[in-house]
């Protein structure tokens, strides 16, 4: 493990005791708000390699940073397993966006509220089934999106993994947060989803969060690896955004279906949630010549994914 690695950020994270970092918590929270108050709408496509790499915690918890500091956001939830983010957060998805294309709800009816007012909007089953929706409903689900999206200051994707997704259909310019787990097997399913969209999609670049792990030293170690093979093997940048550091308190949350941040704000995990948050808002607000980002990957997803016998198959 190299320990002359630099820190991207100049931060106390790792230093002194815990009573001076829960000192420094209201004015780190300041600045995100300041942040906030200068930022745009803007989409972010957070993603593991696999299933129960930590993804969907980390948008659970950014979310609740993001709304505590008083921006609207909305979750867009496409993953099908029990851990995805309603059931994370105990809220009770009776229904979701595939029962909007078919008529039996609207977008409304289907939206959920979690902590601090972030909007949670379930659409794993209507991505799944999308090359069976024909045009009429492909049309609804674009409407519907677009809608709850509207006014958001901030828009997470929970992304699936495979198969029909926004992570599948984002451009090389679109923000991917990628986690990145600090085992053989994770670094390892990393680099080959790395090379997959680094391939098929054309992308350049991907902001890293590396999770569980014991220190930011470690973390940088990682990550300096993984830069190095992905920029001499694939010639994509990536770009570290932080860590979150092994923490009972981010698993006792969990337990409780409550964001760290909420339950236990003073937590390593916490601290270094708010600081991923604050990363995120000083990237480069993407623009699409003027047209609504979110939409414009939406419409990209749907071209892409072809309609079963010739177009016109109804969704089962």
């Amino acid at each position: 493990m190299r320990s002359d690695l630099p820190s991207p950020q100049s931060s106390p994270r790792g230093r002194g005791d815990n009573r001076e970092r829960q000192s420094y918590i209201p004015d780190q929270a300041a600045g995100l708000r300041r942040l906030l108050s200068r930022s745009s709408s803007r989409v972010v496509t957070v993603v593991g390699a696999r299933d129960g790499l930590g993804a969907t915690g980390i948008v659970v918890n950014l979310a609740a940073v993001l709304g505590r500091s008083g921006k609207d956001v909305l979750i867009l939830d496409e993953n099908l397993t029990q851990d995805n983010v309603a059931n994370t957060l105990a809220l009770r998805a009776r229904h979701d966006l595939l029962n909007v294309v078919r008529g039996d709800k609207t977008w409304q009816d289907v939206l959920l509220r979690g902590p601090q007012g972030v909007r949670v909007l379930p659409l794993a089953r209507a991505m799944q089934n999308l090359p069976k929706l024909d045009e009429a409903q492909r049309e609804l689900l674009l409407q519907s999106l677009s809608a709850a999206a509207k006014d958001m200051d901030v828009v997470l994707v929970d992304a699936a993994r495979a198969g029909h997704s926004v992570c599948a259909s984002l451009s090389g310019d679109e923000p991917l947060l990628l986690v990145l787990n600090a085992t053989a097997s994770g670094i390892t399913e990393s680099y080959t989803l790395l090379k997959q969209m680094a391939m098929h999609n054309g992308r350049q670049a991907f902001d890293i969060v590396v999770n569980k792990v014991a220190s930011e030293r470690e973390a940088l170690a990682v990550f300096d690896n993984m830069a190095q093979v992905a920029r001499r093997h694939l010639q994509v940048r990536l770009e570290y955004l932080g860590h979150i550091p092994v923490d009972e308190k981010l698993g006792r949350a969990t337990q409780l279906c409550r964001p760290v941040v909420e339950a236990f704000p003073s937590a390593p995990s916490a601290y270094a949630m708010r600081e991923i948050a604050q990363g995120l808002l000083r990237a480069p607000l993407v623009t699409d010549e003027g047209h609504d980002v979110l939409g414009s990957v939406m419409q990209r997803l749907m071209h892409q994914a072809r309609p079963a016998k010739n177009g016109m198959a109804t969704v089962t």
